[in-house]
């Protein structure tokens, strides 16, 4: 008993380092934004208890907001949807061991993840300049006129879609490590029945790949909510609150109005959103079985 006291003793001390910073560094913070949720609190003066007026004026007063949630639904289910298209497409082709060159082609698709933010945003700005862009002048060279991009409420959202798929590096070498894994006696069978690419595609690759799908899915989704520093570059959230994303409002209401009562209440209905949503993407994926 004193040696399994002891073990015990031993082991808590050697964790104490992770215990001491998990308790002030996301037990302390989580519970101190659910109290400043029910505060109103500029960070100057003393929190004022308001209940859940915030909550009431983000959900019945402040029309921006359901601009803001669906600027963000948008890009998950478009922006993700597009995404996990294209990324299984790619993945489906770099897994082709017949074509010399794949081993090349993986690296160029997975090194733009990692290319900084910051860059990454200047970047873009000047490949979807409507003037003198990479984009439109490729477009122009065929007779078509390239739209605004950044620059249109319209066209800024896909802008950052083409953006989105173009750093799908982590998607799509995890669909490569799924696709690795999927028993080639499968597609052998197939074959001796007399399906096509197409059949096996559906009906082998794409259910073997259902908990790539769901991984890369809900990852991605929280990625998106959690998307700040692209629309702070490029847009700031306009032209016109096109591309005002959830963490960019939340960020401009406690920042930049200094209300972070308000954008503590706006952390906790995104945590409810995005654990409904999980739980909605998980029933999917089990009736999808």
């Amino acid at each position: 008993m004193n040696t399994e006291r002891r073990n015990l003793r031993n082991g808590l001390l050697f964790i104490s380092p992770w215990i001491i910073g998990f308790l002030f560094f996301t037990i302390y913070p989580l519970f101190s934004s659910l109290y400043y949720s029910l505060t109103k609190y500029n960070l100057i003066t003393e929190p004022e208890f308001v209940g859940l007026q915030n909550y009431r004026e983000l959900l019945f007063v402040d029309d921006v907001f359901f601009t803001v949630l669906g600027n963000t639904m948008y890009m998950i289910f478009v922006g993700l949807t597009l995404t996990t298209i294209v990324t299984i497409f790619i993945a489906i082709l770099l897994n082709t061991k017949d074509i010399k060159g794949m081993s090349f082609f993986r690296v160029v698709f997975f090194i733009p993840t990692l290319v900084p933010f910051v860059v990454l945003a200047i970047l873009w700005i000047w490949i979807l300049q409507p003037d003198s862009g990479v984009v439109n002048s490729v477009l122009g060279l065929i007779g078509i006129e390239g739209p605004g991009w950044f620059a249109s409420p319209k066209w800024a959202k896909p802008g950052f879609i083409l953006m989105m798929i173009w750093m799908s590096g982590n998607m799509i070498l995890i669909y490569l490590a799924a696709l690795g894994d999927i028993p080639k006696t499968l597609y052998e069978a197939a074959s001796i029945d007399g399906a096509n690419v197409l059949q096996k595609v559906f009906h082998i690759t794409l259910p073997m790949l259902r908990p790539a799908i769901l991984f890369n899915g809900i990852t991605g989704m929280i990625a998106i909510f959690q998307s700040f520093a692209e629309a702070f570059i490029i847009t700031n959230g306009g032209p016109d609150n096109a591309t005002l994303f959830y963490s960019l409002y939340l960020y401009k209401n406690a920042f930049q109005y200094f209300n972070m009562g308000y954008a503590s209440a706006m952390a906790w209905i995104l945590l409810i959103i995005a654990l409904t949503m999980t739980l909605i993407f998980f029933r999917l994926s089990k009736r999808w079985e």
